[in-house]
């Protein structure tokens, strides 16, 4: 049993302060966090695989270093998790999906290693739907360990397909936590859980060691309490990587000290409340009022082009490459949810033109929507149309053709960065978002925004109702 009386809540910065005041230790973190991923974690779904032997081990040793006067950065000694599509060296990396259960690979994927060298400690792996949602799942049942809960309210779903991370991170059970998101799951669960997320730009984190949804839609990212810690975490895992050939050399560095706290620029697309629920644009309404307190907001058009049609066929043809030999081999069949096991069989069907007309509408997307997003320093919308679904009610209705997602779709598609914060509840009791879009290797602008927004509202800090 764990003897620290630190609070599970508290941001990585918090966290770091502690431990360079000495009022807590690496290895009682992470005795708190092993200790809440395997209570609370496994009664949320939250968690696949404690990996207490390597997080004792990795703590030790941050606890050595910092007592020796020798410092890593903010994220020494700060416990994290995994999405279960990243590798461990030594622990299996699931995908969430039963056939790969035993799956192991030698040696950590490069943001675990990259963290691993920011003395950060890999306390779990966490949960996720199977693929990453690529054949189309229809429940959020459609992972090995059922679908991940969020913790305002056990009856919802946390999200696909980073729903282990987004949970994991609200309910207190890791200093913070990496996602990844091909059209939205990154931000998805970040805003069904209450938490910040961020998606970088498309090549800003290597990909190396992750596993493949499409190779030209994956982006690696942080999940955190706070715009400020996933500011700390992207400056950790955010280096060119040789070995990865999409992987950018536009340097990343975080400078919050000397970041701009006025004087922005926000643009809301006009359609960025059709088909919301009243909660959600009600609580944009409000976040919009807290925006002018500190720059401008104007309406914009967004161009009138396929984005969700073009971000669905490229990433059926590319998962169609991806797993072919999975699907003929009729190893699919082992998955969860049925409609992954259909929908697998029709993703082979893709005739070749209807990717290749896909990738030229594509160019013109990429083009439209960085030049929009290069006009202000932000796109600013909710982040999703709803709060958190119903765990357990099959999810095809949650996907609308709402404004937000539409723009989802488009900038996942561009490869534009975003970062969701949390902006109120609603339904059930359950978190909306906000969401920050900006041009290209813009995450500096959009982390200062968001923390200007945070710095004038409370909830990132507010906290579910789990603990006795």
């Amino acid at each position: 049993m764990t003897t620290t009386t630190t609070d599970p809540y508290l941001t990585v910065r918090e966290l770091g302060a502690l431990l360079r005041r000495r009022e807590t230790t690496p290895l009682e973190l992470t005795r708190l966090y092993l200790e809440r991923l395997d209570t609370l974690g496994r009664r949320l779904n939250a968690l696949v695989t404690l990996t207490e032997e390597r997080a004792l081990r990795e703590a030790a040793q941050a606890e050595r270093e910092l007592n020796a006067g020798l410092d890593r950065g903010p994220l020494h000694g700060i416990p994290w998790g995994a999405k279960d599509l990243l590798a461990a060296d030594g622990y299996p990396t699931t995908w969430g999906a039963a056939p790969f259960r035993s799956q192991q690979f030698a040696g950590d994927a490069w943001a675990v290693a990259r963290l691993r060298d920011a003395g950060a400690v890999l306390v779990g792996k966490l949960a996720m739907i199977e693929l990453a949602g690529g054949l189309g799942y229809e429940l959020p049942e459609a992972s090995i360990t059922g679908s991940a809960r969020v913790p305002w309210n056990t009856d919802a779903w946390a999200g696909g397909s980073s729903s282990g991370s987004g949970s994991a991170v609200a309910a207190g059970l890791v200093g913070f936590a990496l996602g990844s998101e091909t059209m939205g799951s990154i931000v998805h669960p970040a805003a069904s859980c209450g938490i910040s997320g961020l998606r970088p730009t498309y090549g800003r984190v290597s990909r190396r060691g992750a596993m493949a949804l499409s190779w030209t839609m994956d982006k690696i990212g942080p999940m955190c309490r706070s715009a400020d810690d996933c500011g700390l975490v992207l400056e950790a895992i955010a280096r060119h990587d040789k070995y990865d050939h999409t992987s950018t050399r536009v340097p990343f560095a975080y400078w919050p000290d000397s970041a701009r706290r006025s004087g922005f620029r926000f643009a809301v697309p006009a359609d960025a409340t059709d088909l919301v629920q009243d909660d959600v644009r009600l609580n944009f309404a409000a976040a919009l009022d807290v925006l002018h307190e500190f720059g401008t907001v104007e309406t914009v058009t967004l161009p009138e082009l396929p984005y969700m049609e073009t971000a669905v066929t490229i990433i059926r043809g590319e998962i169609a490459s991806v797993f072919e030999e999975f699907i003929t081999s009729g190893a699919v069949r082992e998955l969860d949810d049925p409609a992954d096991r259909l929908n697998a069989l029709e993703l082979l069907a893709m005739p070749a033109h209807v990717y290749l007309r896909a990738a030229r509408v594509r160019t013109a997307i990429t083009a439209a929507l960085g030049e929009l997003a290069g006009r202000y320093d932000a796109l600013v919308s909710p982040t999703l149309p709803e709060v958190a679904h119903p765990a357990g009610e099959p999810i095809g209705a949650y996907f609308t053709l709402s404004g937000a997602y539409r723009l989802l779709a488009g900038v996942n598609v561009a490869g534009l960065p975003g970062l969701s914060v949390p902006n109120g509840f609603g339904e059930r009791g359950l978190p909306t978002a906000l969401s920050f879009v900006g041009a290209p290797y813009a995450e500096s602008t959009l982390i200062a925004a968001a923390n200007a927004f945070q710095q004038r509202t409370d909830w990132h800090i507010r906290r579910p109702n789990l603990d006795p």
